[in-house]
């Protein structure tokens, strides 16, 4: 039996990450290891100033009060009694598409996953997030999800994922599913994210977050793919490095 290990960013109690264990249950030797509370955004981080505490809430279920990259470390190297088959994460309330990966936290767990050697996928649904309308409101697409990511899971264990990549799965906002589209990574920025506020006390301040996205069209990528319709399917390398602009920085820059 593989064992099967679940994270997110959203927080234990996230019913993404219910819809998951139910689905993955019957399949597998299931583990739950997910962040104490909500962790969105937080990129690759590692809890590198403050003990980490790991509270077991069922048998094969634990929280973390820490990012989900500190949750992969601690679960695959503390909490497993092995080395898990295969690791989930997600399924994301919200998106997780073009430049945003960069600052996903679910993405960044199945990335911590792909550097220990673990086939590794990240699944996000997307949702008007912004406007209220989350996952305890879409049980039907979760179940699209799940049932998706269900049987893209079976397939990774039995055929495997290339050297250092990981999948990075969005689920459209839609009941109709159009199919399924082989992606690269879009491009996307955001008019006006950064928000100018006033504290209880007059004192300005700001937020990020919200503003109108802006997307690069055409080019077979992810955001491309949900908008019509598709569930999005990219593969994420985690070698960085621009192999074009080796001979350029060498010819042009003479560094």
């Amino acid at each position: 039996m593989h064992t099967i290990l679940i994270t997110n960013d959203d927080g234990i109690s996230s019913p993404g990450i219910r819809a998951l264990e139910d689905k993955l249950a019957p399949t597998g030797d299931v583990y739950v290891v997910a962040p104490e509370t909500e962790q969105s955004a937080v990129a690759h981080a590692l809890t590198l100033h403050r003990p980490l505490r790991a509270e077991k809430i069922g048998e094969k279920k634990y929280f973390v009060n820490g990012t989900p990259t500190d949750c992969i470390i601690v679960a695959v190297n503390k909490l497993l009694p092995k080395k898990p088959d295969i690791i989930i994460s997600g399924i994301n309330n919200g998106a997780n598409l073009g430049d945003d990966i960069t600052y996903s936290g679910t993405v960044a767990a199945a990335i911590e996953g792909t550097l220990l050697g673990i086939p590794s996928i990240a699944i996000s649904l997307v949702t008007d997030y912004m406007n209220g309308d989350g996952l305890h409101k879409s049980a039907s697409r979760l179940e699209i999800a799940a049932e998706y990511l269900k049987e893209t899971a079976a397939k990774v264990l039995l055929n495997g994922l290339p050297d250092d990549t990981l999948l990075n799965i969005n689920i459209p906002k839609t009941d109709t599913i159009a199919g399924v589209k082989i992606t690269k990574q879009g491009k996307r920025v955001y008019d006006n994210s950064i928000q100018t506020l006033k504290d209880p006390r007059g004192r300005e301040c700001f937020w990020i977050g919200g503003g109108t996205p802006i997307w690069e069209t055409g080019g077979n990528t992810d955001l491309e793919a949900v908008n019509n319709g598709y569930i999005s399917v990219t593969p994420v390398h985690l070698d960085l490095t621009n192999y074009e602009a080796l001979k350029y920085l060498t010819d042009n820059l003479n560094l």
